[in-house]
Order: C-alpha cells, then sequence, then structure tokens
C-alpha cells in the first residue's frame, strides 16, 4: 500500500470495473434518489432486462422497508457472489481513477475514485477525525442499511467526499492531463443522468495527489482558511451518502470484535470506497433545503419566537434573515448576533423546541414556489433560507461540529452518483 498516503486516510484501491458489460445498462443512480417513485425504478428494471448491471448489486432504498425485504438482500448477495465467480470484474491494482460526470444542467463535475479508512472517519458531533459527517448521523438509519451491506462481499460507492481545496491543487491538476491518461469508460447513463467518462492515474499522478492532499493538512493551511492553529485537521468533509459511510464503519466495528489490532486492520471491510469532488469545483452547487410546519398556530409560533429570540425583528437587517410565509403573509424576519454559524442553526434550533412543546410536524422541501405554496395553506408555515455559500460548509464544521439536519443539497437526484465501480470488502 502506497505510504504516502497513511496521514491522509485515503487511499489508492483495487478496483472492480466490468470487464464487457453494456455500460449504459451496468451503470444505475444511487440508491437513495427517487425513493417516492417507484415507476422510475420500474423503467431501470425495463432498461436493463437481462443484462449484468449494478441494480443486481444494491437495494433501492424505496424497497428498504418491503415485507420481503429479506428476500432482496439475498438475492442481492447470490448476485454478487455470481458476478465475482462468472468473470464479470476486472480488477485495477492500487488505483485511482479521476472522473468527469456531466450534469443535468451542462455542467461537468470533477471525482477522484478511491478508498478511505474507516478508523479515520468519524460521526460524532465535534470530532477532530480527517474524515468527518457535515450533518447529523440519525442512528436509526443505520440498522436497516447494515443489514444490506452485513454479508456484501463487494460494495459500490454513492458517497461523495469533499474536499476544501479553492487553490485547486489536488483533482484539477488531472483535467488538463486527462487526454493523455489512459481511458477506462466513456459512456452516456441512463435516466437523463448525463454522461461520465474514468481515467486511470499514472503512478506520478497518484504521488502528487497524495503531496498535495498533504498540503491541505497542513496547521498553515488550517490556520489560513479557518484562523484556528494546533488543531486536529479536517481533511474531508462528507457532502453525500453520510449515512451509507456511518453504515460501512458499523459493519466494520463488528466485524472487530474479538480480533486483535493485527488482526482487524488487515479486514478489506476497513476501508469504503468513495468519489472524493472539491468543494470549489464550479460543477458543484448547493441548494438551500427548506422548512414546512403543519398543523401550527402561526400567532403563538411567532409569540414563542420572540421568546426564544428576543432581539428578533421584522425586515431584512444583519445578522440571519428567514423570510416566512403562512395564509397571506409573506415577511422577512432577522435575527441580531446569532450563536451559530447558520440561519438553518437559528431556525432549527427553535424548530425543534417549538414542536416539542406544542406538537405538529416538519417536512424538508426543496425549492421555493412549493415552499410558499404549502406554507401559505391554512394551519402551516412556510421557512426560506438562505443558500449556504460553499465556502462556509468547511468553517461551519470546524467551528459547530456539524450543520443542522437538512441545511442543503447538492445538485439534482438525476445528477447524484451513478454505481460503476466496486470493492470485495470480504
Amino acid at each position: 500500500m502506497n505510504k504516502k498516503f497513511e496521514k491522509l486516510g485515503f487511499y489508492p484501491a483495487d478496483i472492480l470495473l466490468p470487464k464487457k458489460a453494456d455500460m449504459n445498462k451496468w451503470a444505475v443512480v444511487a440508491c437513495d434518489q427517487f425513493t417516492s417513485e417507484p415507476e422510475y425504478w420500474e423503467r431501470v428494471e425495463k432498461t436493463v432486462g437481462d443484462a449484468p448491471s449494478t441494480l443486481r448489486l444494491i437495494l433501492p432504498e424505496a424497497n428498504l422497508k418491503a415485507p420481503n425485504v429479506d428476500e432482496f438482500i439475498a438475492d442481492i448477495n447470490a448476485s454478487m457472489d455470481s458476478y465475482l465467480k462468472g468473470d464479470v470484474f476486472e480488477t485495477l491494482k492500487e488505483s485511482l481513477i479521476y472522473i468527469e460526470r456531466s450534469q443535468s444542467d451542462g455542467k461537468i463535475r470533477h471525482g477522484l475514485i478511491g478508498m478511505v479508512d474507516l478508523d479515520q472517519y468519524d460521526f460524532t458531533p465535534g470530532s477532530g477525525a480527517l474524515i468527518r459527517a457535515t450533518e447529523g448521523t440519525v442512528l436509526e438509519r443505520i440498522p436497516p442499511r447494515a443489514k444490506v451491506r452485513r454479508n456484501a462481499p463487494i460494495e459500490l460507492p454513492h458517497v461523495m467526499l469533499l474536499i476544501d481545496n479553492p487553490e485547486k491543487t489536488v483533482i484539477e491538476p488531472l483535467t488538463a492531463a486527462a487526454s493523455s491518461m489512459e481511458k477506462l469508460y466513456d459512456f452516456d447513463l441512463m435516466e437523463n443522468g448525463g454522461h461520465i467518462k474514468g481515467f486511470k492515474l499514472s503512478d506520478a499522478q497518484i504521488d502528487a495527489v497524495a503531496d498535495a492532499l498533504e498540503a491541505l493538512c497542513a496547521d498553515d493551511a488550517m490556520k489560513s482558511k479557518y484562523n484556528v492553529s494546533g488543531v486536529a485537521p479536517l481533511l474531508f468533509a462528507v457532502g453525500d451518502g453520510n449515512h451509507s459511510l456511518a453504515t460501512a464503519k458499523a459493519c466494520y466495528e463488528e466485524q472487530k470484535k474479538g480480533k486483535t489490532p493485527e488482526e482487524y486492520l488487515a479486514l478489506p471491510a476497513r476501508y469504503a470506497l468513495v468519489e472524493v469532488v472539491n468543494n470549489h469545483d464550479d460543477a458543484l452547487q448547493f441548494e438551500p433545503i427548506h422548512r414546512v410546519l403543519f398543523g401550527v398556530d402561526h400567532e403563538n409560533f411567532m409569540t414563542e419566537f420572540q421568546k426564544f429570540y428576543p432581539n428578533a425583528h421584522e425586515g431584512k437587517g444583519e445578522g440571519h434573515v428567514i423570510e416566512f410565509v403562512w395564509e397571506g403573509v409573506d415577511k422577512f424576519i432577522t435575527v441580531p448576533d446569532p450563536k451559530v454559524q447558520l440561519a438553518v442553526g437559528t431556525l432549527q434550533a427553535f424548530i425543534d423546541e417549538y414542536l416539542k412543546k406544542f406538537g405538529g410536524e416538519v417536512d424538508y422541501i426543496h425549492g421555493d414556489e412549493v415552499t410558499k405554496e404549502l406554507g401559505g395553506k391554512p394551519g402551516n408555515m412556510g421557512f426560506l433560507l438562505p443558500a449556504m455559500g460553499k465556502e462556509q460548509l468547511f468553517k461551519t464544521v470546524m467551528a459547530d461540529g456539524v450543520l443542522p439536519r437538512k441545511t442543503f443539497s447538492m445538485g439534482h437526484a438525476q445528477d447524484k452518483r451513478y454505481y460503476v465501480e466496486a470493492r470485495k470488502i470480504r
């Protein structure tokens, strides 16, 4: 294993790719997408047919609570074994893959496929690990996902990790060199998923990536970007798939039990395959996730809000500005001198307390118009939050530990990761 990566928690991996598959049928979107649209997955099923496909190796989360979910999982594990024994895969030994993903907006997102050391990842708020969650992890979401991974011989990643690299020294040099790199695949993704290309890094390029990542961990880098010194560096922040990564961690911790350090540190399950993306990639867009409350008395809500934030005032001002919407009303409220980094944190802290005291339900909504439409109905309230600047992500995780849940979304569903690569975990 390349020793240059030992301090980084990120390594080249033995990556599995299909030898001769129809790649358009092979690659399907991340399993946690289109969970309320069974017709999407029905179309995918028809497209794939009997062809080799990652559809046979994953469980769409729309089926996670199905009564016959255990049968689905058994079929997935059997398909994995069949693909491994049937010579479907070839192995790229100790490799990193540079990818170019054309999105639905026409922009190209650049990524790097490798594996992370789960001993260097911690989703606990306030953790000093190299790899940290950006949002709170809901522990109840891990056990059903662990059932899928527990006996799986291979993994397929939809985890996207972000690096804070405004100088663009890690991934972007590969963009300029792509024309001279070994091309591994180049194809259209099904269901309007855009296009994807994959390139294998040379040994020299792998070493250059390690050197550039190491520079991001240096104390002077922490000081210049976050105005902190002598603290544990944050190298990777989970942008997408935190519960998938948390599940990989949980399954690895299970396998550790009863083993010596020498034994468990050698486990393939110690690592998880991921895509790394620069937070400053021009194609990467953060979209706000708004809130709508149902079954709420807006007069009581505003009275309690004023008690919670006595200095809050109507209109736009200095501080956190949030748009409030209810039947016949659309106005801005400012909370001066906020105690947290983001407006969503200010709002969510109160909503959590209010719901405990008075009841009601909250939903997390994408899109301004939908939020206003729902929030304007009798008995409802909508709250429109400002978009989080990408430059705020790492600073907020460093300062506040994790972001409030459902703070931002990274692009549209069809632009999420598609499964292409795999890796043995047993």
